[in-house]
């Protein structure tokens, strides 16, 4: 019998437009995008099992040579993609992928804000298998959000994984409140 394992699938497009477009207003430096290794870690810790990443790259144009080297020495596995200019490449790899985990008896962290995997996420919910979605709380699809038997994880307040805070405003709940954080 081979160890249960949780799959991290990221959509790094995804949280790279919503991080540059949304929250920086700007594209992002190198050293304000996420610390990717954290988000394995994060999972491995919080779900306490083996948490392996895949992470889905558009190479349509070109290879991110570097960055792929950077991902392979990180633990995940690159999945690099390519299509004609009006294929949503990556969001198709990950429902196929998201199709594919239904059977298997492992568990599955989304790594988005995109309602385009509502269907899949849904679909693998139930009593014999935990489903996540880490991302930026405030940006995700309100569908994801909706859907029973989901968990959900904030990137930054959750997994922690940015280096110095991020300029977001969030809506606090109350036991977590900290004077302290506006006072400073």
């Amino acid at each position: 019998m081979t160890e249960r394992v949780t799959w991290l699938l990221v959509d790094g497009e995804n949280i790279d437009a919503t991080l540059g477009q949304s929250i920086l207003g700007r594209r992002p430096l190198p050293d304000e995008r996420p610390r990717w290794d954290r988000l394995l870690q994060f999972v491995d810790d919080q779900w306490q099992q083996p948490a392996r990443g895949l992470f889905f790259l558009n190479a349509s144009n070109h290879l991110p040579m570097s960055f792929v080297q950077a991902l392979l020495a990180l633990g995940y596995k690159p999945v690099p993609l390519s299509g004609d200019a009006d294929e949503k490449v990556v969001d198709i790899a990950i429902q196929r992928t998201l199709a594919a985990l239904k059977d298997r008896a492992d568990d599955v962290v989304l790594v988005s804000h995109d309602r385009d995997f509502v269907g899949e996420v849904a679909a693998l919910t139930g009593p014999d298998r935990r489903v996540g979605v880490l991302a930026f709380a405030e940006f995700r699809s309100s569908e994801l959000t909706a859907l029973p038997g989901v968990e959900f994880f904030d990137l930054e307040y959750d997994a922690h994984a940015f280096d110095a805070p991020l300029p977001r405003v969030r809506v606090i709940p109350i036991e977590a409140f900290d004077p302290w954080e506006f006072l400073g």
